[in-house]
């Protein structure tokens, strides 16, 4: 029995579709929605010469309502459009794929200014309609239609270029904003517990090799993909490589740096995923919107410290002080410590929320992607623990022991080292920035050793782990693995990083702080570690041999041992979204209050309400008291 299908449409194309079907279906051939579609309708077909979103609108609707398979088709701006397949409560729609497509394109303000139009009933009769075009489409949607069997289009969208006939396929993920198939679950206050994470390779649970297909295939794609542009530099000392996250008012580029390109691909995607989590909730619905004052179990945000006063009072400053009555939107998070649901203030919990009538500038800082959610918690701890040793060591002014990186009896890092100072004429200074957890951290400083006032005299970068190799590691591809292109920058730039090292307040945006101490003038505020006489530590010196477990979760419950011995919480919000989540991948945010929080423009530093920066120093002994904030570095960090 042939199928029965019901097209919707007018124009060039639906005649062509029709004439191309008829001999294989049963058709009924309606002009638009206002006539009725036939309850015996097995695909709904939409087509049209012209680009019409109201009328696919109305598609969703309608199919929706008659529990049908529906499929598109259109042309626009010379290009023809067929897909998605959608079907009845399954997320991924019409309006998914205009939203995927359009944030990928490069004109993504001005296409939604149009759809924006075209909701209202209006379409433009594409110029580039040909016979010949309109007709290699039809057979391209007649071989969909009747092959739906295997549901090729489902998930994707089908391009066709009008002009060279060039087609091509592109994955569509459902959209978790869309407010036509996105079902977001409440945001609730679950229980987390942590299961076993058995190490695949090193400290991960799953081999990043394993995803190398599907990286690519689900998430990096010109026309289509959550990441839409993928760039390989071969200047750089290491694999470098860097994949673009399109957003509405920008794009965010993510890197990935190892000693391999496939391994740099893999690792820039994944970070683009992360930046993706953490830009704001995708993967729940936040539903509490009150004041602190009168929730039970909330964060005070005061315990992760804010702006000082005089900092609030400034004119035009972008920030109010907190208060316990004002109401604000609340995410739940679980203390590990505590094993209890608490909100979070959704600005803290989401990077990008720190703007507009906020308290307080939040980073990235604790966010971390993993192949499982305990993965992801641990490499949120060592992110957490990385940048408050490297913010107390700047406003101490510890002068932190000096290590020898060549004890370290690993070749690989040997290696490293050597390349950087052949090829780049840096050297490698590397500090012992543990604090009192006992948890391995580093601090480095890479130094021009050549003559050339145009390269960056220095650049500072941090790292933690476990496993204090793998710290330093990370610290190098970080600060080394972007010399050359910095350095171009720097050149460009100089008299304007002047200017900023006599003035920090011009110091505003995350690359002003590292390239401000690319500077002759700016080592001085370094000397406090330069200028040292006294003896390298060797890495047995400096630390402990770490107890082995195939177990993740093991570390990560021995790390929890040690935070509750210190009476430092820990704290998790899930950040997980639909997108990841289909392929295993989990997102958290780590959040230690008491520990110092990254923040980049000088003017938004946050340490009024931690203590920790002023009685660590002495717990450590490099100091006799606790310091006052007034002993605290003036000076902008260099954080790259």
């Amino acid at each position: 029995m042939s199928a029965r299908i019901t097209i919707v449409g007018n124009g060039l194309l639906r005649d062509c579709v029709a004439e191309q079907l008829a001999p294989h279906s049963s058709l009924t051939l309606r002009s638009d929605f206002e006539e009725t579609i036939p309850k015996n309708t097995s695909l709904l077909l939409v087509i049209h010469d012209a680009w019409n979103p109201s009328i696919h609108k109305q598609a969703e609707e309608v199919a929706q309502e008659l529990g049908i398979n529906w499929l598109r088709a259109f042309l626009s701006f010379g290009e023809g459009v067929i897909g998605p397949l959608v079907q009845p409560g399954i997320a991924g729609c019409s309006q998914c794929a205009d939203t995927r497509k359009m944030m990928a394109a490069t004109d993504r303000e001005d296409l939604w200014k149009i759809q924006q139009a075209f909701t209202n009933g209006n379409a433009i009769q594409d110029q580039w309609v040909s016979q010949t075009g309109v007709f290699h489409m039809a057979q391209l949607i007649k071989n969909e239609v009747l092959e739906s069997h295997s549901a090729q289009l489902e998930g994707t969208i089908h391009l066709l270029n009008m002009a060279s006939l060039e087609s091509s396929r592109h994955r569509i993920l459902p959209d978790a904003y869309c407010s036509i198939c996105s079902s977001l679950p409440e945001d609730t206050d679950t229980v987390m517990s942590l299961k076993p994470s058995i190490k695949i390779s090193g400290y991960r649970c799953r081999s990043i090799n394993d995803l190398r297909n599907v990286l690519s295939e689900d998430y990096l794609d010109p026309r289509t993909g959550l990441l839409n542009r993928l760039m390989i530099d071969f200047e750089t000392t290491y694999a470098d490589a860097i994949v673009n996250l399109p957003l509405f008012n920008g794009n965010e580029g993510s890197a990935g740096r190892t000693n391999s390109y496939a391994m740099s691909q893999m690792t820039a995607i994944l970070e683009g995923l992360e930046r993706s989590c953490g830009i704001d909730p995708k993967g729940k619905r936040t539903v509490v919107h009150d004041c602190y004052r009168n929730l039970d179990r909330a964060l005070n945000p005061l315990q992760l410290g804010v702006h000082a006063e005089k900092q609030y009072a400034e004119q035009g400053y972008p920030f109010t002080p907190f208060h316990t009555d004002r109401k604000m939107n609340w995410v739940w998070g679980y203390s590990l410590i505590e094993n209890e649901p608490i909100l979070v203030p959704e600005r803290l919990a989401y990077y990008s929320m720190g703007c507009g009538d906020g308290f307080v500038f939040e980073t990235s800082n604790g966010c971390a992607i993993g192949g499982s959610l305990e993965e992801a918690i641990f490499y949120g701890m060592m992110e957490v623990l990385e940048r408050d040793s490297f913010l107390i060591t700047w406003y101490a002014q510890l002068q932190l022991p000096q290590i020898d990186p060549y004890t370290s009896n690993d070749k690989e890092l040997h290696l490293m080292i050597d390349r950087m100072q052949e090829i780049t004429g840096y050297d490698l200074y590397l500090y012992n920035a543990t604090m009192e957890h006992g948890i391995p951290c580093i601090l480095t400083i890479t130094k021009n050793r050549t003559s050339d006032s145009d390269r960056l005299n220095l650049m500072c970068a941090a790292g933690a782990h476990l496993d204090p190799i793998r710290a330093v590691k990370s610290a190098i591809f970080e600060s080394v693995g972007m010399i050359t292109p910095l350095n171009k920058e720097f050149k460009k730039k100089k008299d304007d990083f002047l200017a900023m090292y006599h003035d920090s307040s011009l110091v505003k945006k995350m690359d002003d702080h590292g390239m401000v101490y690319g500077l002759p003038e700016a080592e001085e505020r370094l000397h406090f570690l330069l200028h040292q006489n006294r003896p390298l530590q060797t890495f047995q010196e400096a630390f402990q041999p770490a107890k082995h477990h195939d177990d993740l979760t093991d570390d990560l419950n021995n790390l929890l041992q040690t935070f509750r011995h210190l009476n430092l919480d820990v704290i998790v919000v899930d950040q997980t979204t639909p997108e990841i989540k289909r392929n295993g991948l989990h997102c958290a945010k780590v959040i230690i209050p008491g520990m110092l929080p990254m923040t980049f423009g000088h003017h938004l530093r946050r340490v009024t309400g931690l203590s920790r920066v002023l009685t660590v120093p002495k717990q450590l002994g490099f100091v006799d008291r606790d310091l006052t904030v007034e002993e605290l570095n003036p000076y902008p960090h260099p954080f790259p």
